[in-house]
């Protein structure tokens, strides 16, 4: 491993495919609140205080548009539209991607405008820089309101990534999505909506998919690793012996035996709120899960430089069973800051 630094990002494989319960709510035309209802391994956090504008009126407090000028809802009137609430590192979210491109295509001269609103979890996905990179990469091409201080979050009082808010014609939230799944019900709504709104020609087709990489949707059946976190404020099952230090640098070792769902440091860190940086060479993360997929949030601490990783299973390369981001022998190298698929 080269001597820069690397930042490892809260989430810990994270996103193996952490179950995320996908239900929609009809809202019956009227406006949106929160539903208080608690799923279990709902990727998000609590809003706090709800914004005192109303939910659209929101979109002019953006930090920045990508893909488009600014949207206001006066310029939005009569236009059926659907909010998302996204961060580029959310795997739940990258799952669904593939429905969100296919439905703003599919449907974008019927008249619906898909809104992407990135909302960050971690400190890093504030840089515009690694933002516009997420957009063009995952080639996104409907507007993205960056909302880093989830100012436009807070007026939707969204708990949730990813998130789905369905608005018809009048400007009214009528149904929400939270998590992944219920494609073919969104898609149905999508097309109510338009229905109502008197476009002709809808139809009642669904879209096909090709999901690959890292879109693919998850295993569950395998699934018995839950999404974990390497950051101090949010992390479970650390076992390296000692426990972790806040904020300074310090040696971990591993411990004889993982358990399930446990995880270890060994080498040179220093374990933040949110993240944990590696601060020499040959350090280590080592973590027991089952689910077919394993993932790190991870990324060179100063952005135009890069750290080279190598990654096993069971003590020998991953060979077949090696992510996008690795080769057979397990080795890869993060140049940016963002979702790295280890294992598949």
């Amino acid at each position: 491993m080269q001597t820069n630094k690397l930042l490892v990002a809260a989430v810990l494989a994270i996103a193996i495919g952490a179950p995320i319960a996908g239900f929609v709510v009809e809202m019956k035309g009227q406006p949106t609140t929160s539903t208080g209802v608690g799923l279990p391994f709902l990727h998000g956090y609590p809003t706090g205080q709800a914004g005192s504008r109303a939910e659209l009126a929101a979109l002019e407090r953006a930090d920045a548009w990508l893909n488009s000028p600014p949207l206001t809802a006066p310029g939005l009137r009569g236009k059926v539209m659907l909010i998302d609430f996204w961060t580029y590192t959310c795997i739940n979210w990258l799952r669904t991607l593939p429905y969100r491109r296919a439905w703003a295509e599919k449907y974008k001269d019927q008249g619906l405008v898909v809104i992407g609103v990135h909302a960050p979890e971690f400190a890093f996905e504030k840089n515009l820089i690694n933002v516009r990179w997420a957009v063009k990469d995952m080639r996104i091409d409907y507007p993205i309101a960056v909302d880093n201080d989830h100012v436009i979050w807070r007026a939707f009082r969204n708990q949730y990534w990813p998130a789905l808010y369905f608005i018809d014609a009048q400007g009214r939230v009528r149904h929400q999505h939270f998590g992944e799944g219920s494609y073919e019900q969104s898609e149905m709504i999508i097309q109510r909506l338009l229905n109502e709104a008197g476009v002709g020609g809808i139809g009642d087709d669904l879209v096909s998919v090709d999901a690959r990489g890292l879109e693919v949707a998850a295993d569950w059946g395998s699934l018995k690793s839950p999404e974990n976190y390497v950051g101090f404020e949010r992390t479970e099952n650390f076992a390296s012996p000692g426990g972790a230090v806040l904020d300074k640098p310090r040696m971990y070792e591993l411990p004889a035996r993982l358990r399930l769902n446990e995880w270890a440091l060994s080498g040179d860190w220093t374990v933040k709120k949110d993240t944990a940086v590696l601060n020499k060479a040959s350090g280590s993360i080592t973590y027991r899960f089952h689910a077919r997929d394993l993932h790190l949030v991870m990324g060179p601490a100063a952005p135009g430089t890069s750290v080279r990783f190598r990654v096993l299973i069971g003590g020998q390369p991953p060979g077949a069973a090696h992510g996008v981001d690795v080769d057979e022998l397990g080795n890869g190298t993060a140049i940016e800051q963002r979702l790295y698929q280890l294992i598949r």
